[in-house]
């Protein structure tokens, strides 16, 4: 089926579908009961999380910090499924952050918890690799995330579908916090890694895949995401994945695990077995031990970074060309973009946050 044969539902399916939607979480308010969230299930101590909202009208999308997320969850948004596993969704249309044209309901790592009277982008709430210097001021010295979780599903509709982006979400991801003062050659505000999921709408699979940004200024045009294939193709790559792609609902892990000065990862699915990446973070060397000229020859080494994890939909509604505007269809009603197939969704049964550990020998 091609975009141009799918057809949207009438008004009548929308509504509907909208009181089927809530139909759950009226019957467990009617019968008093304490409808259960993620954070009784998953240890959500060290997170806040944004989601796809605007409740304040301050024309952002609304945090919950860690202390409110104990009791927080989304009927449609962030939630917990019956089987106690944690699911985000993100509308190809809703409040975006400053520097996003894409929606996301995405965890951010809080390594200071409920104290804040650290600040969001001090050190003692990131990690830092060993040979940052100050890195023994840092929350901690790397970092292990660890995840389990299938994609239920990707936007089905884009106005430019040659775009790397379309069809694709971000299921995990660190990040660099951005500063004014990049003197120093960091503080750019990139990402060392994003873990995707791309499926094309006329292709029974997707492709899971990595990308890593050359951590380099904004306006340099070597600036650029270097994509690594786990399952199936990269984001370069159009061609039907088949039987070397992950379906939805297909349940797959991943592990993030910056140790000392170096990240290494691990894929795992069981149909499709292990696949594992190591990549220093403080050299520019690539995922394949070959040296790139064109990135910052230090790599991360002397960034402040955290983990994200849950849905970051990369179908932005936004065009005029570049990789990352997809110009993908979405109204700003929940029920009507979830019937249409404009958004993206993930459900995780297991996140974990913690130390790192030295690698498998």
């Amino acid at each position: 089926m091609t975009n141009s044969t799918l057809k949207r539902p009438s008004a009548m399916a929308v509504r509907i579908f909208g009181l089927l939607a809530l139909s759950s979480v009226s019957i467990t308010a009617l019968a008093g009961e304490k409808a259960p969230v993620p954070a009784d299930k998953f240890d959500l101590s060290q997170w806040n999380i944004t989601v796809p909202v605007d409740r304040d009208g301050d024309k952002k999308p609304d945090v919950i910090p860690v202390k409110k997320l104990k009791k927080y969850s989304h009927p449609a948004f962030f939630y917990l499924d019956e089987h106690d596993r944690m699911v985000f969704a993100s509308p190809n249309k809703a409040t975006t952050t400053k520097n996003s044209s894409n929606t996301r309901s995405e965890l951010r790592q809080m390594l200071r918890g409920t104290n804040t009277g650290i600040k969001t982008h001090s050190a003692g709430n990131n990690f830092a690799v060993r040979a940052r210097k100050g890195s023994d001021k840092y929350g901690s010295v790397g970092g292990r995330l660890d995840a389990t979780l299938h994609v239920d599903h990707v936007a089905r509709r884009a106005g430019d579908p040659d775009t790397k982006a379309a069809y694709s979400a971000v299921i995990g991801q660190i990040h660099a916090v951005k500063y004014d003062n990049t003197s120093s050659g960091f503080g750019y505000g990139n990402e060392p890694i994003k873990i995707y999921y791309k499926k094309f709408p006329d292709h029974e699979t997707g492709s899971v895949f990595w990308n890593y940004e050359r951590n380099l200024a904004k306006d340099d045009p070597n600036r650029t995401d270097i994509s690594y294939p786990v399952w199936g193709n990269t984001w370069e790559n159009k061609n039907d994945p088949g039987a070397a792609g992950i379906a939805l609902g297909e349940s797959f892990s991943y592990t993030i695990n910056v140790h000392e000065n170096t990240m290494y990862l691990t894929f795992a699915s069981d149909t499709h077995g292990t696949v594992k990446y190591t990549r220093s973070l403080v050299h520019n060397v690539d995922a394949y031990g070959k040296v790139d000229v064109l990135d910052n020859k230090y790599s991360y080494a002397g960034d402040s970074l955290y983990f994200k994890a849950g849905i970051y939909n990369q179908c932005s509604t936004k065009t005029g060309g570049g990789l990352w505007y997809a110009g993908c269809p979405g109204t700003g009603e929940w029920a009507v973009d979830k019937a249409n197939g404009d958004y993206a969704q993930a459900t995780f049964s297991k996140l974990t946050v913690g130390p790192s550990t030295p690698p498998e020998e």
